[in-house]
């Protein structure tokens, strides 16, 4: 590698499994950044965001009744997250045990939001699903007098010597209260899981990537819900986990360029970011698959909204899918006037732009718009942007020349540039990450999903590591530039679908109380 490595770090990226050559490849995106995303417009109504109405919501049933019975769908949940943020108001209450509550409320009067945040917390503790569990670990003389003793119910509630809710995966933490008790997001992708994947034989394939020092308390978990889980639903949970391999690790640079290493001389590897579980999801070597972030669950008598729309995308992507089969057989079989109802479609349902194939000999533009479609295909559903955090549909100039619809997140946009902030200030709806994927062709054969990843769409962003600065690397987001050359259409679903919770008092909100009766 041209002295770029020591044989110590040669060392470290063979024990990671990490080839020198790829190594290197991310040293020069550190240092020398691909451009960023070109935004020319945000996806909207009818310019790139489809609605489905009522009419048509009988006939995508059918297809996603139909797929549903024949065992072709399967659910995936990236799971890896820990609770920290969930509760990071709450813990900084545990550097200042001595202050009293009412230091806390008049701190939150002047405008301290995290102050606020525990104010709440204490107004809302009873209605938290996690109350009884807390109740019994604190003692009640604790519980009953929260802001007397508040520093004492945190240290219960968040340190590993009590309940440890701060250093659980986020997918373990009690959510919502249900005839049974607290049921935690793990649990409620189960039931979810049952009521949108189940084959006609009852067979219910849900895979959660999860961090391998987590993996034990999900099994136990499940293994205590299981049975109970198993006679209410009558479905036969099959469910698989899996970790981010740490071949997918990434390399991160000191200020100067050069690989950074730790004080011990170590080459520093990191996460590389969701974007990382594109092997995960090519490993399952599943058909029609649904993705979902863990935190985005709701209790059973609020969850009519959210599976009908998961049944829709579904029957939408399956629709897509047929007619997309039909037309690659078509091209195949020269059928006379096959190119141009491929190109019609291309153009209609992806907004691809085809004048570069009209040039081109018969033979050329059919294999030509047979390259285009013949990809992977996924339907996502954005919900109206109500000032969320995160990524949303817009319509981007890849670095291929090629206009297309892509989930952008503000991290890959040169926000100092005013034409392109204000593009991405116009942005009308937001990405929930609610996906609906087919992984394989109309033979049958999973997709090369590689293949279809825009290598250069990496996330750089200034970290530290035990209090020196450096330049660290993502890879391309799992549905951001790892999925950059799939064919992709994006649905409107209604906001009722999406209820991530980011934070503890997100459990206070409507949505996350179940409702009477």
């Amino acid at each position: 590698m041209g002295g770029l490595f020591t044989e110590r770090d040669l060392s470290t990226l063979a024990r990671a499994g990490i080839d020198p050559a790829e190594a290197a490849r991310q040293v020069e995106l550190l240092t020398n950044p691909p451009a960023p995303a070109a935004l020319v417009r945000p996806c909207t109504r009818g310019d790139g965001i489809e609605r489905l109405p009522e009419e048509r919501h009988r006939d995508l049933l059918a297809l996603f009744e139909e797929a549903e019975k024949e065992g072709r769908l399967s659910k995936l949940v990236p799971a890896s997250g820990a609770a920290t943020r969930m509760f990071q108001s709450l813990r900084k209450t545990l550097d200042e045990p001595e202050t009293p509550f009412e230091e806390w409320s008049a701190r939150a009067a002047r405008g301290d939001a995290a102050a606020g945040e525990v104010v709440r917390f204490v107004e809302g503790l009873e209605e938290l699903p996690f109350a009884g569990e807390l109740r019994a670990a604190a003692g009640e003389a604790v519980f009953s007098d929260p802001r007397a003793r508040l520093a004492e119910l945190l240290g219960v509630l968040l340190l590993p010597s009590g309940l440890g809710l701060a250093s659980r995966p986020k997918g373990l933490v009690p959510f919502h209260l249900e005839e049974e008790g607290a049921r935690t997001p793990f649990e409620e992708h189960l039931v979810e899981a049952a009521l949108t994947v189940r084959s006609a034989s009852g067979r219910t394939p849900v895979h959660f990537t999860v961090a391998d020092e987590a993996r034990a308390g999900f099994e136990a978990l499940l293994e205590r819900r299981r049975p109970d889980l198993e006679r209410r639903l009558h479905a036969r949970l099959d469910v698989s986990f899996s970790v981010q391999e740490r071949a997918t690790d990434t390399l991160a640079v000191a200020l100067d360029g050069s690989p950074f290493r730790t004080a011990e001389g170590e080459l520093l590897l990191r996460p590389g970011g969701h974007g990382a579980l594109l092997g995960n999801l090519a490993s399952l070597g599943a058909d029609v698959v649904f993705v979902k972030n863990v935190d985005n669950v709701v209790p059973d008598s609020r969850k009519g909204p959210t599976l009908l729309w998961k049944k829709l995308l579904a029957g939408r992507l399956l629709e897509v899918e047929r007619r997309v089969r039909n037309l690659v057989s078509l091209l195949d079989a020269g059928a006379p006037g096959a190119a141009d109802e491929a190109l019609s479609y291309l153009r209609e349902t992806f907004g691809e732009a085809t004048a570069e194939s009209d040039t081109l000999p018969d033979d050329e533009r059919r294999r030509w718009v047979r390259a285009r479609l013949a990809r992977p295909l996924r339907v996502c559903g954005v919900v109206r942007n109500e000032g969320e955090p995160g990524g949303g549909p817009f319509w981007v100039r890849g670095r291929d020349g090629r206009l297309a619809r892509q989930i952008v997140e503000s991290a890959e946009v040169d926000l100092s540039d005013p034409a392109q902030r204000a593009l991405w200030s116009s942005g009308t709806h937001f990405n929930p990450v609610d996906l609906v994927l087919a992984l394989r062709d109309g033979e049958g054969r999973p997709w090369d999903l590689p293949r279809f990843v825009d290598e250069a769409a990496v996330f750089v962003s200034k970290k530290s590591h035990e209090g020196v600065p450096l330049l660290a690397l993502e890879r391309p987001g799992l549905w951001n530039g790892a999925m950059a050359f799939w064919n992709t259409l994006f649905v409107e679903v209604p906001i009722e679908t999406f209820a991530p919770v980011k934070t503890v008092l997100d459990l206070l909100r409507p949505e996350h109380q179940s409702a009477p009766g």
